[in-house]
């Protein structure tokens, strides 16, 4: 006997062949998904993201303690803050040498910079913030668990849902990121994880040509 409640479960079986069709599919679906930096200003529905975060939420996590909050901006004026408090963080990397040369020769191929005028030509920007701690309504702290882990899932699926839709975004991580606590008004149980651009990308919209790793190479059998 259970000591707490449960309910019964029985996922959906397929037939093996429609069970491969489907994962393909799947498959071929998120391999055209990219990170675009270009983006169009056209209005996106507030219930796409809304779906999105809806989907995010149904990530595993430690506990399930589901240690995130998704925080919604659309007004013209915080996007504005937001754009020029990543920019003075990305300057200090790209032009104020705080990016070791390592990493720059990693980011090389990618062209990014310090200009972020995107984060304003969006129609939203969402920032995922990772909950360190819960709080009772008595105050005292709440202990999570394997909190990177069950956020990055989250996020991961987040992305995933606004591909489906045909919509684009990038993982945006200006470090450090406190200006986004501050900005979105959260509470120090909270740090920023990803602030995600969220629209349509560009009708001319580029992304650097690119190949995914290969099976063999992110696959790895054992007898």
């Amino acid at each position: 006997m259970h000591k707490y409640p449960f309910v019964a479960y029985r996922p959906e079986r397929y037939p093996e062949d429609e069970m491969v069709k489907r994962g393909r599919e799947f498959y071929e679906l998120v391999d055209r998904r990219r990170s675009v930096r270009f983006f169009s200003d056209e209005p996106v529905p507030r219930e796409c993201v809304e779906l999105a975060v809806l989907a995010a939420n149904t990530a595993p996590s430690g506990a399930h303690q589901q240690p995130w909050t998704f925080v919604l901006v659309g007004d013209p004026a915080t996007k504005r803050r937001i754009r020029e408090a990543a920019e003075v963080e990305e300057r200090q990397n790209y032009e104020g040498g705080r990016l070791p040369q390592e990493w720059r020769q990693a980011l090389a191929p990618l062209e990014t910079g310090s200009d972020k005028s995107y984060l304003e030509t969006v129609p939203w920007l969402v920032v995922c913030f990772a909950q360190k701690y819960g709080t009772r309504p008595d105050g005292t702290r709440v202990k999570h668990y394997y909190v990177n882990e069950s956020v990055g899932i989250a996020c991961g699926l987040f992305i995933t849902a606004l591909h489906t839709m045909g919509l684009s975004t990038l993982t945006h991580t200006p470090n450090p990121m406190a200006f986004l606590s501050d900005i979105c008004e959260r509470p120090p149980s909270e740090r920023p994880y990803i602030l995600f651009p969220v629209g349509y990308a560009a009708p001319d919209a580029e992304v650097p040509d690119l190949t995914r790793k290969p099976l063999d190479r992110a696959l790895v059998s054992r007898p």
